[in-house]
């Protein structure tokens, strides 16, 4: 599980952070007038140690939107072990997961993060190596999200497959030659979808792990869509068969 110090910025970023998961802020750095009398005040109740911004840009990127604010975490705070996770999950409402399997920008991961919020999807699993892990482009590109969908630390993606697999979970691979179209399933068991690189997709192994191979109906012109926006839509998909998970 991550222990390095981790740099997120921006007002909208440390607002979710304050709500969510104030526990995982360390300290925040901000330009003078950055922060609005309730921010500080929140900062002061819970003892979170706020100081002027000076050379930590440089932490974040030249082109970073940190708007004056950036704050460090501990992504340790943040992360579950999926032990924890699988023993408060309510399998009584078929809860929906997603695996990255090796997606390496970490927009795409903000993006699904993000996506994974909006319908109603339970957890986020993302392996310790070969995987962009939780950083300021993420946190920034999922919204704050973040903080709201419960992310999971994991090892091998094979052997958590197996592990879901013993819990009752359906497993589907997001596969551009998938044998199933996303319109023909219907998703009456508790899911786990696996996203695959950007370039290389699902390992083969670990789509032969998987129940079925979903596929996207697309016009012949598209040769593909990119790991956050197919995430997006079949998540979307599932959403339409589960509308409690969207209250």
């Amino acid at each position: 599980m991550q222990r390095e110090k981790v740099y997120i910025y921006g007002k909208h970023a440390l607002a979710e952070a304050l709500e969510s998961m104030p526990h995982i802020i360390k300290k925040v750095f901000a330009a003078e007038h950055a922060l609005d009398a309730d921010i500080v005040r929140i900062l002061k109740e819970k003892n979170i140690p706020f100081s002027p911004l000076k050379g930590e840009t440089q932490n974040v990127g030249k082109d970073a939107a940190h708007q004056g604010v950036i704050v460090t975490i501990d992504p340790s705070d943040l992360l579950l072990d999926l032990k924890t996770f699988l023993s408060g999950l309510d399998m009584t409402k078929n809860p929906a997961l997603v695996l990255l399997d090796e997606v390496q920008d970490p927009h795409n991961v903000g993006a699904i993060i993000r996506s994974a919020a909006a319908f109603g999807i339970s957890g986020i699993l993302i392996p310790q190596n070969n995987q962009a892990q939780i950083t300021g482009a993420v946190v920034k590109t999922s919204a704050g999200m973040t903080f709201r969908v419960p992310l999971v630390s994991i090892g091998n993606v094979n052997q958590t497959l197996t592990i879901l697999k013993e819990h009752h979970f359906w497993a589907y691979g997001l596969a551009m030659e998938g044998s199933k179209e996303l319109s023909q399933e219907k998703f009456d068991a508790p899911a786990v979808f696996v996203v695959g690189n950007e370039g290389e997709g699902i390992h083969r192994r670990t789509l032969e792990l998987c129940d079925v191979a979903l596929s996207i109906p697309m016009h012949p012109r598209t040769e593909s869509l990119n790991a956050a926006v197919s995430t997006a839509i079949v998540l979307y998909s599932w959403s339409l068969q589960h509308k409690d998970a969207l209250q």
